[in-house]
């Protein structure tokens, strides 16, 4: 791609709805400051359970028309994030959702739990070939809690960042280029038991259940953040871009349940881990800029160097690291 901007972010997810949920506000945020944001969706959520009982027959085990269905809800919550690159990885339908895990169908054909991980990440690295981005966003290596394409996702992003920055790895999918800065998607212990106190205190009532802390993707022990993002002022667009995900997700003001109706917490400010690159931040502080620290080299889509004492050991197609927060 030609003329993209300076900054550029590459989320990839499991499904359509795990990126209005985890990252919607730092979505709408970077979308809204000129950042170019490539959402990458692994599959189209087809086993999904589904909430409206006028969409039932969209389910898995009677038309099984969900993933299209979803697909056009996805394309709705970009619209209310301001997000207007999104791809599914290598094409709408080309990897099925696996459902949980050990359930028969993570051995469906087609199941993303059971593509080959080189397979799929020849798929993204064509993305981030092409993208270029400096910033990654993808989960743990548990896939936040366990779920199958979770977890292939997260080893599909990681391998294909590996693999981009190759120059003998598949030059028919692009010229070289290494992502500055990888980092997972993770929830602060404070900040998930904060929103559950809230919710008691304010609506408790107003659904059947509550959630536990241990069902939110990725909370980790605070210490672990390294990144935390205010996203309060998009917490309208993050709230829309998830009533946009009707089959799945029910909206209750700041709290919100899934298919499960225990209500959970609706975070508007979103916390990372970086897993690979340096940190703009003081050291013991966290970044408030994902993009901390990486200058972009000259020209809409430069890959820039590293700067300082670590250039002797740049790796090619990295931004140039600057000292102190960005």
């Amino acid at each position: 791609m030609k003329d993209l901007p300076a900054r550029r972010l590459l989320l990839v997810h499991a499904h359509p709805d795990d990126e209005s949920i985890t990252n919607g506000a730092t979505m709408a945020l970077y979308a809204a400051a000129g950042t170019h944001v490539t959402l990458v969706t692994c599959t189209l959520g087809e086993e999904g359970e589904v909430i409206p009982a006028d969409l039932a027959h969209l389910a898995p085990d009677r038309e099984d028309r969900l993933g299209a269905h979803r697909a056009g809800e996805l394309a709705d919550a970009m619209k209310e994030l301001g997000v207007t690159d999104h791809r599914f990885l290598g094409g709408q339908g080309r990897f099925r959702d696996s459902g949980m895990m050990g359930v028969p169908q993570n051995h469906r054909e087609g199941a993303f739990w059971g593509t080959d991980v080189d397979e799929a990440a020849a798929e993204l690295v064509e993305v981030i070939r092409s993208v270029r981005p400096q910033v990654l966003v993808t989960y743990d290596p548990d896939g936040g809690y366990g779920h199958p394409d979770h977890i292939q996702a997260h080893r599909v992003a990681m391998r294909a960042a590996d693999l981009a920055g190759e120059r003998a790895y598949r030059r028919d999918l692009g010229d070289p280029h290494t992502v500055a800065k990888i980092y997972w998607t993770r929830v602060p212990r404070s900040l998930a038991e904060e929103g559950f106190a809230r919710l008691r205190a304010t609506a408790a009532g107003d659904f059947p259940g509550i959630a536990d802390i241990g069902d939110i993707p990725g909370v980790v022990d605070d210490e672990l953040i390294t990144a935390e993002i205010d996203g309060t002022a998009y917490a309208e667009q993050k709230a829309a871009a998830m009533r946009a995900h009707v089959t799945q997700i029910a909206v209750n003001g700041p709290f919100f349940a899934l298919s499960n109706d225990l209500g959970q917490p609706l975070f508007t400010t979103e916390c990372y881990q970086l897993a690979v690159g340096v940190s703009g931040a003081a050291p013991g502080e966290r970044e408030h800029d994902l993009f901390a620290g990486i200058v972009p080299a000259a020209g809409p889509a430069g890959a820039g160097r590293l700067a300082g004492p670590a250039a002797g050991g740049a790796r090619e197609g990295v931004g140039e690291i600057s000292g102190g927060a960005a």
